[in-house]
Order: structure tokens, then sequence, then C-alpha cells
């Protein structure tokens, strides 16, 4: 996701599931998950700030169809329920970049 490898590939949540899973239906859809490489999914752990601001990462009580996510390149898309994406005008981006810093919408 972060370096656009096609190798090692995990699924991420964005939303972390928590522990023992969790209720909500929505937690295992495509707006929640990422496909990134082992190396990438290990960098969003341990990199939260950046994770967040980037949409990697999705802080309660956000949902992760409200959050851009930022791919290879720098082009930022919003991932809808049905497994689409949209690619997200610049003007949209600072929404990542206000939650980052504690900011609410």
């Amino acid at each position: 996701m972060r370096c656009g490898s096609p190798r090692d590939l995990t699924v991420h949540h964005r939303v972390n599931r928590g522990m023992g899973s969790s209720r909500e239906e929505w937690i295992n859809q495509p707006q929640n998950l990422l496909l990134a490489c082992t190396t990438c999914n290990g960098y969003f752990e341990d990199h939260p700030r950046e994770s967040y601001g980037a949409g990697w990462k999705v802080r309660r009580p956000m949902r992760p169809e409200e959050v851009t996510v930022t791919y290879p390149g720098g082009a930022q898309y919003v991932l809808r329920p049905d497994g689409t994406r949209s690619r997200v005008r610049a003007d949209r981006r600072s929404v990542n970049r206000s939650m980052t810093a504690g900011g609410a919408w």
C-alpha cells in the first residue's frame, strides 16, 4: 500500500478489529481493508502518526469510508463498501491532517 509492492501481501484493517474481533459488520468490508505488503503492514503499526495522516489507519469513532487513503504516488481515494474507490479532490485532503492533530469534523 505504502510502497506499492506486489509481494508478500496481507490484509490490513484500517480500524483495528480489537481483541476477540469486532461486532461491527463493516469491520471486514472493503472500505476498512487495504492490501499491503507485510513490511508496510508493520510500518503502519510502528508509525501511527503518519499512518493515521495517510488514512492507512483510522481511529474510532471515525468510519473508514469517511477518511481518505493515500496510495503510492500521492493520489488519495475514499474507499466504498461496494469495493470501489473514488479519487478525492485536493480540498478534501486536509481532513486526515486535522484528524492526526486530534481535530474532529
